[in-house]
């Protein structure tokens, strides 16, 4: 009997298949929002995939740098112009911005890499022998109920990505932690065997929980009334061949919050704890914003 595919899972795959306008440029679209902007997880994405088109399918994204510099309306199409800045012997630089209204609402730069052996070595970290943890939505939904919030039925729509908090998920708890969170990631079925496709399903899932231990050491919760969050920039180093479709342990740690602005790491290891890659992400954090749903600089 054929698996029937995840419907969250099959709409980013679609998401993924941008419309090729010109030689560099590509549209993407985006679903619905419920806060009305773009997933900038969605953009990384779609911007990693448009440059992937433009470079030679023997070379894989080895890092990339983004900056977020507008929210993006998930009513309108986005443009992604890719720049080929450079075709080296063994590394391509692309730069890629994201475009609605005639304005950027991403500027980001990514290298690919010839695949090629040198010295290797890791800081090892214990990954659990089991995956078990909270489901995301599940604690989404606890949370919200926790702080007297009427929660309807489907809310949150599961991701593309499941994601299994160890411990509780605290979005909304207005206590002192710890600033650091661990958590397992999938995609919600098999990708198949294109490395691109990985990447860009990896780019995506990057974005859900990377800044959630800022707020940790603090008296409020990331989603708590009166917090408003932004990303600001982001950045991910893949430093191995990796895949989604296999459960991905991620540790969580956030250095430093200061001037309105938190700070995120996570590291992605195997199951065998084969340390696969990286990212990192600055995000605003302001208390009592005026309005939580405009994205303000």
């Amino acid at each position: 009997m054929t698996a029937v595919p995840d419907p969250a899972l099959s709409e980013l795959l679609g998401r993924l298949e941008l419309e090729r306008l010109e030689q560099n440029l590509f549209r993407g679209t985006s679903p619905p929002a419920h806060n009305g902007r773009i997933f900038g997880g969605l953009v990384l994405a779609q911007g990693l995939r448009a440059a992937f088109h433009t470079v030679e399918a023997e070379r894989s994204a080895h890092s990339l740098h983004a900056y977020f510099l507008r929210p993006g309306d998930p009513e309108r199409p986005i443009l992604y112009e890719v720049d080929r800045i450079r075709d080296g012997r063994s590394f391509t630089t692309r730069r890629v911005v994201a475009i609605q209204k005639g304005e950027a609402i991403l500027n980001m730069a990514v290298s690919f890499m010839s695949d090629e052996d040198g010295f290797e070595h890791q800081i090892d970290v214990d990954v659990p022998a089991e995956v078990s943890g909270e489901v995301y939505e599940e604690g989404m939904r606890r949370g919200l109920r926790a702080i007297g919030i009427q929660v309807p039925d489907g809310f949150p729509k599961p991701q593309a990505v499941e994601i299994l908090t160890v411990g509780e998920l605290r979005l909304f708890d207005e206590q002192r932690y710890e600033p650091t969170m661990a958590t397992w990631l999938r995609s919600r079925g098999p990708l198949g065997d294109d490395p691109a496709l990985h990447q860009c399903v990896l780019a995506y899932a990057s974005d859900l929980a990377v800044m959630v231990p800022a707020i940790h050491p603090h008296d409020v919760g990331m989603m708590s009334p009166g917090i408003h969050t932004a990303s600001l920039d982001h950045a991910m180093w893949f430093h191995r061949p990796l895949r989604v479709d296999d459960w991905l342990y991620v540790v969580h740690e956030s250095p430093v919050s200061a001037r309105a602005r938190g700070f995120g790491r996570a590291t992605f290891y195997t199951r065998e704890g084969v340390l696969v890659a990286s990212c990192t992400q600055e995000g605003l954090i302001r208390r009592n914003a005026v309005n939580p749903n405009r994205r303000g600089r």
